[in-house]
Formats: structure tokens, sequence, C-alpha cells
């Protein structure tokens, strides 16, 4: 979405030992011992590293595999997929476009009625952004994903 998004070195350098694991080394988390994987606040997920926009709650799901899941990327040019042959098997590893960081891996075995994608992230390689704080953050431009959830639940559709 933005030309302003890129790697910075100053947000490496801020990362926790975990994250620049995760991010810079292609690490993975524990399941079900990392932030977001019960999440369920409205809002947006940014890359730690670069601030770029990646996923939305509303296209969050429960996997049941103890990782943040979702069905699509909000900004699909902000991802980037590879061929991972690691651990001895082919699967396709999920990167940040613009900071180049290790997120976790797409698999085909997400809902069906939504693609049937699962994209399987790190937490740690994630910022969460709450509805709320969207325009302060300076990612207001993604409310509009969340106005038709809140039309709906006052009924004013």
């Amino acid at each position: 979405m933005s030309d302003t998004y890129q790697k910075d070195p100053q947000a490496i350098s801020q990362l926790t030992p975990e994250q620049y694991q995760v991010t810079q080394k292609k690490g993975t988390e524990p399941a079900f011992r990392n932030e977001y994987w019960d999440n369920k606040e409205p809002g947006i997920y940014v890359d730690v590293v670069s601030g770029e926009p990646l996923f939305a709650s509303v296209n969050k799901y429960d996997s049941r595999s103890g990782w943040p899941s979702f069905t699509v990327p909000i900004e699909p040019g902000n991802i980037v997929k590879k061929r991972d042959f690691g651990l001895g098997m082919i699967r396709t590893e999920v990167r940040s476009a613009h900071g180049d960081s290790h997120l976790g891996h797409v698999f085909r075995d997400g809902p069906a009625d939504q693609g049937g994608l699962r994209y399987c992230i790190n937490s740690a390689a994630l910022r969460f952004i709450p509805v709320a704080d969207l325009e302060s953050e300076g990612y207001g431009a993604y409310r509009t994903l969340f106005e038709q959830t809140d039309d709906t639940r006052s009924g004013t559709r």
C-alpha cells in the first residue's frame, strides 16, 4: 500500500530475542504460548520490523494450531511467499514484502468457504493495533474493515 514501509534497523535493534529469532532467523515460537493466538480484539496486525499492514482480525479464525491464523492478508502486496524446504518437507514460507521479516507459513487447510488458505503466523513477528488506535497509529484507512462489523453488531446494517 505504501512505499514508506521498509526494514528498519532501529526496530530490529529493539526486538526481543524471540522476535529477532522469528523474524530474522526464520524461527518459530511455541504453539499456544504466544501473544496473539487467542486474541479476539478487533484491529489489525502489522510487521513488527517495518510496520507494514499484514492481517486484520476480521480475517482471523481459530485454527486450533496454537498460532494466529488468517484466511487472507489485508494487503496482498505486503506478503511474499517463498518455497521452504526445511524440516524435510515442502512448505510455503510467508514473509513481509518491505521488512523482509519471516512471518510464518501458509497452508491449504483453511476454511473452504473463505478460500481454503490458512496463514499461520508467529505472534512475535506482529504488532497488534486495536481499532480504537488505528487513526492515531497512522492506519486510519483500515477503519473501514470494521465499519460493517460495527453496523452488523448494532443492527443498523
